[in-house]
């Protein structure tokens, strides 16, 4: 693997994909089993979730739980890294909260 140009270029090799960002968002409220985080993450395929958590976990961010029991119960949780990463995203959210309006009219509106 190549090295890193700069820390954003690592943050974005670990947090890259459409979805990554809203897993971490609804796990930073707390652990949560497969089935509550699809919910939470409207459109979202199985495929794709499971791979992006996959990705998550292999990167030290999300781990997951499997309690052994039958049925089967699993959930998924921040990390010590997680938490720390998922921090860096209270400005952005905060900012798209100020801004949805405008951004919500500019992407209704392209011209």
């Amino acid at each position: 693997m190549k090295p890193f140009i700069c820390g954003l270029d690592a943050a974005l090799r670990v947090i890259g994909g459409k979805w990554k960002p809203l897993i971490l968002f609804f796990l930073a409220k707390g652990p949560l089993r497969y089935g509550e985080l699809k919910r939470s993450i409207e459109g979202v395929s199985d495929k794709m979730l499971i791979q992006q958590l996959k990705e998550l976990e292999l990167h030290g961010i999300v781990s997951r739980n499997d309690y052994g029991e039958v049925p089967p119960r699993v959930d998924y949780a921040l990390t010590t890294l997680g938490e720390s990463l998922s921090q860096t995203f209270v400005p952005l959210c905060e900012w798209g909260e100020v801004h949805r309006g405008e951004i919500a009219r500019r992407l209704s509106d392209p011209a």
